[in-house]
């Protein structure tokens, strides 16, 4: 017998109680499938989840040899295909077992009867979806075509941008002439020509002390910009790839249903 634990790792069914997770246990079926083995194709019609008991399963896109487009793999007391126990529409991707793998298939019929019997489970797995329908609007809210940049500097502390506004400063003209005026007059306002007893004569031992403290804090300011840099690069990086697969799923689904029109209508690619 397998354990509720099972199930309870599953946000579906993760408020359920304990015995109504026993019972639901009950009515899976334990399915292997071989290594490579096609456990659903997309386009098929769905009718049942599958849970991961042992062994591992790929969710992709179908395509020509390497143009096939993972999308997720999914691993011991993962879930996938639950769509397909709420509507009647045709797979959305195609999985294959990547090891030999032992699945847990609940059928669309079977949910149906178990929830008639028990009613008050039919409230905590609608009340579960109803949380994670939430989270998916306030995620995709939030991941709403914003710029990276924007965003990233809405964030920054008054430390950061202390540390990028040293680092800027220090990068510019503004800076050169400012160092240099503030060292002339220092030395003028420290000769004897314009006080007999100046506060800090030459060698100017109080003036080379600032700009040692100077330089000493500049270091660490310009290395903390950087580093704050090197991270926004990143993330860059991360959304341009994010922005790119998106295409290339896009650009496949057009290829795909390009055919089947092309198909339906007894055209052939050179036509």
């Amino acid at each position: 017998m397998y354990s509720t634990s099972l199930l309870r790792s599953i946000p579906l069914f993760e408020d359920l109680e304990e015995d109504d997770l026993v019972a639901l246990l009950a009515t899976l079926e334990p399915h292997s499938f071989r290594a490579g083995a096609m456990i659903f194709n997309q386009g098929d019609v769905g009718s049942s989840m599958y849970i991961v008991e042992s062994g591992s399963v790929n969710i992709h896109l179908p395509g020509e040899a390497s143009r096939r487009i993972s999308l997720a793999d999914i691993a011991r007391g993962e879930h996938f295909g639950e769509l397909s126990l709420f509507d009647n529409k045709p797979r959305s991707a195609s999985a294959l077992a990547t090891s030999n793998a032992v699945l847990l298939e609940l059928q669309r019929e079977t949910l149906e009867n178990y929830l008639e019997r028990r009613p008050r489970a039919a409230m905590a797995i609608l009340r579960t979806m109803g949380e994670r329908l939430r989270e998916t609007n306030t995620m995709l809210s939030a991941r709403a075509a914003k710029d990276v940049n924007v965003e990233f500097d809405e964030n920054l502390s008054w430390s950061d941008r202390l540390a990028d506004a040293v680092a800027a400063l220090n990068g510019s003209w503004k800076f050169i002439i400012l160092l240099l005026a503030l060292t002339i007059g220092w030395c003028l306002a420290n000769t004897n020509i314009l006080s007999h007893a100046p506060p800090d004569p030459y060698p100017y031992v109080f003036f080379n002390l600032l700009l040692g403290i100077l330089v000493a804090l500049q270091g660490p300011l310009i290395v903390m910009s950087q580093n704050r840099q090197s991270f926004k690069d990143r993330l860059r990086a991360d959304t341009d790839f994010k922005v790119n697969l998106k295409n290339e799923v896009n650009i496949e689904t057009l290829i795909r249903e390009l055919g089947e029109f092309r198909a339906e209508f007894g055209e052939t690619p050179g036509d």
